[in-house]
C-alpha cells in the first residue's frame, strides 16, 4: 500500500444515496458514520446534516482539516448543482462553499468522482500512471481524469461526468435534460428502471444483481446492456484522452461480475480502443481521502 500517513481530518461524502463520514488519522479511518442521503432538502438542510456529523466524529474548527465531497456539480467559486434532477430533487444553484465556509471556516469542496479520482491516481490504482481515468458506477455514472500529472477540472464543475455523454445502448431521457445517455442505461437508477419496464416492480439495482446470481435471463439482460455501454465509454474515453489504465468504482461498478462483462464487452472493440480496466482499490474511501489530499 503507498504511504498515506500524513493524511489526517475528517471528511465527509455526500452521494446520491448514501452520505458517508470519516475521521482519518495517520491516514487510517478511526470513526465511521453512514447515513442515508435525502435529495429533497435544501442547502440549509444539507448544512446541518454535515454538522450534525462532524459532531459524532468529534470534529474541531481549527484543528482538524475538513473535506466535503458531494455528488453533482461544483463550481470554482463553490456553487453546488445537481447536475441530475432525479437524483438531488431540490436543489438548483446553492452556494455550498460559502456556506460551508460561514459554518466550519476553511475547507475543501469537491465533486465526489473528481475526489475519488485523485486519491486513487495518489494512492491506488493509477498511482505512477502519466494519465489515468476513474469512472464509478452508482447511482449514477461519473469520473474524472488525470492528464499528464494534473487533474482535469473547469470552472463550472462538469468535466468528469462522462455519464452524461451519449451511447448507443440508451434510448432514456436522462435527468440531466439529454436523450440517450450512459447514466440512463448504465447505472443504478437505469438498472431499477428496467427492471421495472421488465415487469419487476420495486427491485433496486442490488435485487436485479441477485437476480443475475440466479441466472434470471431478464436479469442479466439488464446487467449485460449496462456493462456494454461501459465498455463503449471507456473506448470513448481512450480516444479522448488515452488514459494508461481506467479504474472501475461505485456500487454497480464494483459489484459480484460487472468488471468481467465490461471487460469481454470492451475486446469487441478495435485493440486501437482497448485498454487496462481494473477495480478501483479505495472503494468508498476514495471521495474522502481525496478532499484530505488537497489540505496537503
Amino acid at each position: 500500500m503507498i504511504d498515506r500517513s500524513h493524511i489526517s481530518g475528517c471528511a465527509i461524502d455526500i452521494g446520491g444515496t448514501k452520505t458517508a463520514a470519516v475521521r482519518y488519522e495517520n491516514g487510517k479511518p478511526v470513526s465511521r458514520v453512514l447515513r442515508a442521503t435525502d435529495g429533497a432538502k435544501d442547502l440549509g438542510g444539507y448544512i446541518d446534516d454535515i454538522s450534525s456529523l462532524l459532531a459524532e466524529l468529534e470534529w474541531q474548527q481549527g484543528r482538524d482539516p475538513l473535506g466535503v465531497a458531494v455528488a453533482g456539480l461544483v463550481s470554482t467559486n463553490g456553487e453546488w448543482t445537481a447536475g441530475n434532477s432525479n437524483t438531488l430533487t431540490s436543489l438548483q444553484i446553492a452556494p455550498l462553499g460559502q456556506a460551508l465556509e460561514a459554518a466550519f471556516g476553511p475547507h475543501c469542496l469537491m465533486n465526489d468522482a473528481a475526489s475519488a479520482t485523485l486519491a486513487e491516481y495518489k494512492f491506488g490504482v493509477g498511482a505512477g500512471a502519466l494519465s489515468f481515468v476513474y469512472l464509478t458506477v452508482s447511482t449514477g455514472v461519473g469520473g474524472g481524469a488525470v492528464v499528464n500529472g494534473k487533474l482535469v477540472q473547469g470552472k463550472r464543475g462538469i468535466a468528469g461526468h462522462f455519464g452524461f455523454t451519449t451511447s448507443r445502448f440508451a434510448n432514456e431521457v436522462c435527468g440531466c435534460g439529454r436523450d440517450s445517455t450512459f447514466e440512463s442505461v448504465a447505472s443504478g437508477k437505469a438498472i431499477a428502471a428496467a427492471a421495472r419496464k421488465a415487469g419487476h416492480a420495486d427491485l433496486s439495482a442490488r435485487d436485479v444483481f441477485d437476480a443475475v446470481s440466479n441466472g434470471e435471463d431478464w436479469a442479466v439482460e439488464i446487467v449485460e446492456r449496462s456493462a456494454s455501454s461501459i465498455a463503449e465509454l471507456c473506448a470513448n474515453l481512450v480516444a479522448m484522452l488515452d488514459p494508461d489504465c481506467i479504474a472501475l468504482g461505485g456500487s454497480v461498478g464494483q459489484a459480484q461480475g460487472y468488471i468481467e462483462r465490461v471487460q469481454k464487452h470492451l475486446k469487441t472493440e478495435p485493440k486501437l480502443f482497448q485498454v487496462p480496466i481494473e477495480l478501483a482499490s479505495l472503494g468508498p474511501d476514495g471521495p474522502l481521502l481525496g478532499t484530505l489530499i488537497v489540505e496537503e
